[in-house]
């Protein structure tokens, strides 16, 4: 696993020897930020479950501002850290060994977000729950978008969703949202596209669409 561009392009990432973590691919991660290539310059970024860093360090190296990156497990934020005073990143980052409930619920900054990433252990329920508390919580600017990875299960209707949004949207409630039509309505989907069984979904609150 490696940093793919920018300041820091080709440094390796350690990551954590765990079952709970599951890197990004390298394609996946080449998707996400052709999404948001536009979006990064001089940003403040948050990655809710940071695993090993990257999502976080590939957006600084690529000319993010600031980064926050939360985990619980202590031997997470460890990699974290050791990955970025490696990639000398370090100094641009806020790394916490907090649960991303007790952090959005405690969050005060007057400096909001203006990308974040969330990228949960699959086949649990905290996608649904982090994006329930960040549409509570005041931590985006206006404008921000929240990028989701998540699992998704093979389907001949994937192959339809690009031509017909009835269909994306369904798709998106079921694997973003857990079927909760309440907390999807909070949301303006901007993108969403399937590579292999990883769902990859651009998001914005509706308060912050400018």
């Amino acid at each position: 696993m490696r940093i793919i561009t920018g300041t820091a392009r080709g440094v390796k990432l350690e990551t954590l020897e765990s079952d709970a973590t599951r890197p990004t691919s390298d394609k996946v991660k080449e998707a996400i930020f052709s999404m948001i290539q536009f979006e990064i310059e001089g940003r403040r970024v948050l990655d809710l479950f940071g695993g090993s860093g990257q999502l976080a360090l590939e957006a600084l190296s690529r000319g993010a501002a600031k980064a926050t990156i939360i985990d619980e497990s202590r031997e997470a934020v460890n990699v974290i850290i050791n990955n970025a005073k490696h990639a000398k990143l370090y100094d641009r980052c806020r790394i916490s060994a907090i649960s991303y409930a007790a952090f959005l619920k405690s969050f005060s900054d007057v400096e909001k977000f203006n990308i974040v990433f969330l990228d949960p252990p699959y086949n649990t329920e905290l996608l649904h729950d982090s994006l329930k508390l960040i549409s509570e919580r005041d931590v985006t600017a206006p404008g921000a978008y929240i990028i989701c990875e998540c699992d998704t299960k093979p389907s001949k209707k994937k192959n339809q969703e690009r031509k017909d949004p009835e269909k994306l949207a369904a798709s998106v409630l079921e694997d973003v949202f857990s079927g909760d039509t309440d907390l999807m309505d909070k949301y303006v989907l901007e993108r969403s596209t399937v590579y292999g069984r990883t769902r990859v979904t651009v998001l914005m609150k509706k308060d912050d669409v400018i």
